[in-house]
C-alpha cells in the first residue's frame, strides 16, 4: 500500500528521520502507517520543541575624544594605546612657552594693580602725615601768641593808649592765624582719608580687569595640558610627539566602560515585549553569560518594506535596542563583538 502522507512537512530531525525511514523500508502497511503517524506526533511534540527567543548584535562603544581648544605643537604624549587611564590621568601637553609668558605678565599687572589701589587706600605716607602735623602744632602755637597779642591790644585800644590802626593790626593777625590753622587741619584730615572715591574705584575696576586677563592666561596654560575627563580604556593615540596639532582636533580616544553598550535588533512581534529597564542575557563567545539592562528602543523601525505593512513583509521588520553593562562587566569588552541576546 503506498502512502500519501505529505513526508516533506515532516523535519528531519534525528529520531523523527530515523523512525520515517523505517517505515518506508518496512514491508508491512501496517508498520508502515504506524511508524508515519508516530513520526507526526513526535514531529508536533518532542520533535519541534521550543527554543527561547534570540537576537543578534554586537557590542558599540561611544568613544570620548579629548582635544585641546588651543593648537600647538605635541610636547609630550603621556599614554599609549590600550593602556588603562584613572580619572584626571594626564593625557598629553602641547608647547606653552607662550602661553607661561604671558600668564607671568598677566600676574605681575595683577599684583601692580593691587598694589595701587591698596596705596590709595592708605592716604598719604607716615612720614608725610607727620610733617602736616608738626605744621598743625607750629600753626596752633602761632594762633595762640597772636590771640594774647590781640587781647592785649584789645584792652590797651580800649583805655586810648594805642591808636586804632594798631588795634586792626593785631585783630587781623589773629584771624590770619586761626584760618591758617584750620586750613592745616583740613589737609592733615584729607592726606589721612586716602585717594578720593572716584579713584579708588577707578583702581578697584584696573584691578578686576587684571584679574580677568590671570584667569584668561590660567585657563590657556591650562589647556595645554589635558587629562581623562573619565576612567576608560585608551582606544587610540591618534598623533605622535613633534607633530603639529590645530585646535579642537582629537589627540586621544577613550572608551569609558559605562559607556559600552550592546546593540542588537528584535522582530516587530517581540520588539512589543520590550521595554527599558529590562534585563537581557548577553551571550560573547569565550565569556559568561552578562546580564544587560535596555536603556533605549528605536522608534523606527531599521528594515522596512517599500509598500505595504502586510504580514509576510512585518515579519522582516527589525527595531533597533540599545542596552547597557554594570561597569565592572563591561571593563574587559571591546566594541564590534557579535553577541546573542535572550531574555
Amino acid at each position: 500500500m503506498k502512502s500519501h502522507f505529505p513526508l516533506k512537512t515532516l523535519r528531519r530531525d534525528s529520531l523523527c528521520s530515523w523512525r520515517l525511514h523505517a517505515a518506508i523500508r518496512s514491508s508491512d502497511p501496517v508498520i508502515r502507517f504506524a511508524l508515519v503517524v508516530a513520526c507526526a506526533a513526535l514531529g508536533l511534540g518532542g520533535c519541534n520543541r521550543a527554543h527561547p527567543t534570540r537576537w543578534q548584535g554586537y557590542l558599540e562603544g561611544e568613544f570620548i575624544y579629548v582635544s585641546a581648544p588651543l593648537a600647538g605643537q605635541l610636547d609630550a604624549l603621556a599614554v599609549t594605546k590600550g593602556a588603562r587611564v584613572e580619572a584626571k590621568a594626564p593625557l598629553f601637553t602641547l608647547e606653552r612657552s607662550a602661553e607661561l609668558s604671558t600668564q607671568r605678565q598677566a600676574a605681575e599687572q595683577l599684583e601692580a594693580a593691587q598694589a595701587q589701589l591698596e596705596d590709595l587706600k592708605k592716604g598719604s605716607r607716615p612720614t608725610e602725615l607727620a610733617a602736616l602735623e608738626a605744621q598743625v602744632d607750629q600753626a596752633r602755637v602761632t594762633a595762640e601768641l597772636d590771640k594774647i597779642d590781640f587781647q592785649r591790644i584789645e584792652t590797651l585800644y580800649r583805655t586810648s593808649v594805642v591808636a586804632e590802626s594798631d588795634y586792626d593790626r593785631a585783630r587781623l593777625t589773629h584771624e590770619r592765624a586761626v584760618a591758617a590753622l584750620a586750613q592745616l587741619n583740613a589737609q592733615l584730615a584729607t592726606a589721612r582719608l586716602g585717594g578720593r572715591a572716584d579713584a579708588i574705584a577707578a583702581a578697584e575696576a584696573v584691578v578686576r580687569s587684571a584679574a580677568a586677563a590671570k584667569e584668561k592666561a590660567d585657563w590657556s596654560v591650562e589647556q595645554k595640558a589635558q587629562s581623562a575627563p573619565r576612567a576608560g580604556l585608551v582606544y587610540d593615540t591618534l598623533y605622535r610627539s613633534g607633530e603639529f596639532i590645530p585646535a579642537g582636533v582629537p589627540i586621544v580616544s577613550l572608551l569609558a566602560p559605562e559607556l559600552l553598550k550592546v546593540r542588537f535588533f528584535v522582530p516587530e512581534a517581540d520588539f512589543a515585549t520590550l521595554k527599558a529597564g529590562d534585563a537581557v542575557q548577553v551571550s560573547i563567545s569565550g565569556r559568561p553569560v552578562l546580564t544587560a539592562h535596555v536603556s533605549f528602543m528605536s522608534p523606527q523601525p531599521e528594515y522596512t518594506p517599500p509598500v505595504l505593512y502586510n504580514r509576510e513583509n512585518r515579519a522582516k521588520i527589525v527595531f533597533m535596542v540599545e542596552a547597557t553593562f554594570a561597569s565592572a562587566d563591561a571593563r574587559d569588552l571591546h566594541p564590534g563583538q557579535p553577541v546573542d541576546v535572550a531574555r
